[in-house]
């Protein structure tokens, strides 16, 4: 067994080791609307559930020298984004709006996506999506780096309304096998569901 220890490390080191490790991860495909109008759209694989008592979900925004992404910026100005389980129908698309554009361009117009209207919020959701969830910003933590340039803003959000596809949705619970997930390796690798089994957990 090999040992690392952190601080004898690069941050590049670490985050090789950090996303090589942490395998599978969901990717939360992010849209949220600036100021003027302009919807942007991003993926992200620092993803989870935070609680569902309320329904709480976390995304993990890195910055960039200590500068905030769009994605968080148009978060805390607006309040509000919406989350989008990426799946094998439009993985490419999500691929595109990676690319690192200004402010005043949209991702998702670049990519050829979809805006969807909201129902509870004003942020526009992707039509392509087969399960998205509006979300009202909960709270925004930065952490890391130093306490005038964080390493990270990490995205509390509360879900307000779930749209899920009608194929999928069986007896309050989501087909997966239908769903069709994408999850995050590391580098340019992505893994897709693959095999089903069941363990039942102990009393």
């Amino acid at each position: 067994m090999l040992s690392f220890d952190p601080n004898n490390q690069s941050e590049r080191d670490n985050y090789k080791l950090l996303i090589g490790s942490i395998i599978p991860r969901p990717i939360a495909m992010v849209t949220t609307l600036s100021s003027s109008g302009v919807l942007n759209a991003a993926p992200y694989s620092y993803f989870n559930i935070v609680t569902a008592n309320p329904p709480l979900i976390s995304i993990s925004v890195q910055r960039k020298q200590g500068v905030p992404k769009d994605t968080s910026r148009n978060a805390i100005e607006s309040g509000a984004f919406v989350v989008h389980i990426s799946d094998e129908s439009y993985i490419q698309e999500i691929n595109v709006t990676a690319a690192s554009l200004p402010p005043e361009e949209s991702e998702v117009d670049l990519a050829g996506l979809t805006p969807i209207k909201s129902e509870v919020i004003s942020v526009p959701g992707l039509a392509e999506a087969k399960i998205r969830m509006e979300c009202l910003l909960e709270q925004v933590i930065p952490l890391g780096g130093t306490a005038e340039a964080p390493a990270t803003d990490l995205l509390i959000g509360r879900v307000v309304q779930f749209h899920i596809d009608e194929s999928l949705y069986q007896d309050g619970h989501i087909e997966p096998e239908g769903l069709k997930p994408v999850s995050r390796l590391a580098g340019t690798n992505y893994s897709k569901l693959g095999e089903i089994f069941s363990i039942e957990r102990p009393d």
